[in-house]
């Protein structure tokens, strides 16, 4: 999020957490002094996610004290022993492709793992969907957040088919880069929560 209006709509549609870029060359990027006014005016259910690539930690820790942020997302290469210095509550970020394997996530403790679209160019926002069978059973070493081109078109095939702890959601429900779309906002949550109704047993 970048703006007052958004992350309120957001919330008030449903959003468990709300993601505030802070990666270097991102058209969503935002200060902290910004993040900060935002985060308090958001009801106090709704986390406050932070999202760095390949910082130190200590600037990490010095944007997310200033922004009074809850979670951090680490959507670089951050290895395991860096993610144990984080104070905060790590949701770490990989990006799928033929041969990944995921007993490398056993190497991290985490609050959550967000899988994202693999590319050669950029870190995230490919608004591009990735072949979920690469981390099928990826729920056995934690939480899973699956990410990559989720939109309102697919967002119940994604619950259906890896039953996620959440999706991550940007690009598909933007009108621009930073800003949101309120008639696709609401179509996504609606599709989420017809997907919620008709949950079954995992084959």
């Amino acid at each position: 999020m970048t703006n007052h209006h958004d992350a309120l709509l957001a919330a008030e549609l449903g959003a468990d957490a709300i993601g505030f870029i802070f990666a270097e060359g991102s058209k969503r990027r935002v200060s902290p002094s910004v993040v900060r006014e935002v985060v308090s005016e958001i009801p106090p259910f709704v986390s406050s996610v932070g999202v760095f690539v390949n910082v130190t930690l200590e600037e990490l820790h010095r944007i997310m004290d200033e922004s009074r942020l809850d979670v951090v997302q680490l959507h670089g290469e951050e290895s395991p022993a860096y993610v144990r210095e984080v104070r905060y509550p790590v949701i770490k970020t990989f990006r799928p492709r033929p041969g990944f394997v995921l007993s490398d996530l056993a190497d991290y403790n985490v609050h959550a793992f967000l899988f994202d679209t693999y590319s050669d160019s950029r870190q995230g926002g490919t608004g591009r969907a990735f072949d979920w069978n690469l981390v099928r059973g990826a729920d056995t070493y934690g939480r899973i957040i699956l990410s990559g081109g989720i939109s309102p078109a697919n967002a119940a095939e994604a619950i259906q088919t890896l039953r996620p702890y959440a999706l991550d959601v940007n690009s598909s429900v933007e009108v621009s880069p930073g800003k949101k779309d309120r008639r696709r906002l609401v179509e996504l949550f609606d599709a989420i929560r017809e997907a919620d109704s008709k949950k079954g047993p995992l084959c």
